[in-house]
């Protein structure tokens, strides 16, 4: 489904990404590993285009989107959850979930208001509640809620477990695998190898913008010397 090869991404002189490759199979959850600074976020925004790329591509169902506007990049079909969440503070959970929609996709799981309070209860408690009166871990919630409005058929979800409560982890882990079962191709970006292992098919590391492992969790395992070089304290 994705396909990212040979990505260079720069903020202004500061070369983050370096020649990046790594594919996403359909129906697959991938997590991308490694350290803060590593490069996760900007390959996530250099997928969505809000970080141009100076060379490499990015294939999403076999049509290519490096140099696309964003806006066009989602109307295809990604979804994007960023690490800052941005939601609306000003609009209620239902105004923002609102702001999300658009029309049912060929190939992509079909999400409603009433489907996403069912799988986010704490939101459908808090309704008509502004968004400013959330806590984090609410927020984080309303972000993913708001993005499967558009009914993806890729999410890209920056550090979901950033900053949260240990029980509202516990709750993404669940949500996440409920996306699995749908059908819903993830990829997730995340430094708690944990969390990563509970959701996870699949783990990309990089560090300092270039691929260090690509492979399953067992054969991470297999590879103690790659996890205590790029993922430990």
């Amino acid at each position: 489904m994705l396909d990212v090869t040979g990505l260079n991404s720069f903020y202004a002189k500061a070369h983050i990404l370096n020649d990046l490759a790594f594919k996403v199979e359909r129906g697959d959850v991938v997590a991308l590993l490694g350290r803060n600074g590593a490069g996760k976020t900007t390959t996530m925004k250099s997928i969505m285009q809000l970080v141009r790329p100076k060379s490499g591509t990015v294939t999403f169902e076999g049509t290519e989107i490096t140099g696309q506007p964003s806006h066009r990049v989602a109307r295809m079909g990604i979804g994007y959850v960023p690490e800052e969440r941005r939601i609306f503070t000003d609009l209620t959970i239902l105004e923002n979930l609102e702001v999300g929609r658009q029309d049912k996709r060929e190939g992509a799981p079909e999400w409603t208001v009433e489907a996403l309070f069912e799988l986010f209860p704490n939101l459908y408690e808090r309704r008509h509640n502004r968004g400013k009166a959330m806590s984090g871990g609410e927020q984080q919630m309303l972000t993913i809620a708001r993005t499967l409005m558009g009914n993806p058929k890729l999410l890209l979800l920056d550090e979901p477990s950033e900053g949260i409560a240990p029980v509202i982890v516990e709750q993404m882990a669940k949500t996440i695998l409920s996306f699995k079962k749908e059908g819903l191709t993830v990829l997730i970006s995340e430094q708690n190898l944990h969390f990563a292992r509970m959701v996870a098919d699949r783990a990309v590391i990089i560090e300092g913008g270039e691929k260090k492992f690509d492979g399953t969790f067992a054969e991470l395992e297999d590879h103690p010397e790659i996890r205590d070089a790029y993922l430990s304290v």
